[in-house]
């Protein structure tokens, strides 16, 4: 998949433990607001996971909001591309 377009804004996830709360937007250009207990030890971590999704959609922007409440990487790579394609959804070939 590459070069989709957000439609509108979807999510993905829940606020259980050991999940993630991942919300997408369009946007211009790449904002994410990351939230969670060790936010800081794994902002780093999240915001390369975050941009490598968008890369392999070929987006060029999106705002997006991660509420971590301890979830593995590959936990918000999953919710992350469930949120972009629900947002996707509708677009030409969609």
């Amino acid at each position: 998949m590459s070069g989709l377009i957000l439609l509108n804004t979807a999510s993905a996830g829940t606020l259980e433990s050991s999940d993630c709360l991942v919300t997408v937007s369009p946007a211009e250009k790449l904002k994410l607001e990351y939230k969670g207990a060790n936010s800081e030890i794994f902002a780093e971590r999240t915001k390369a996971i975050v941009e490598n999704v968008l890369k392999k959609y070929g987006l060029g922007g999106a705002e997006i909001s991660i509420q971590d409440q301890g979830a593995l990487e590959i936990t918000i790579k999953a919710r992350l591309e469930t949120a972009v394609s629900r947002a996707c959804k509708g677009a030409a070939g969609q």
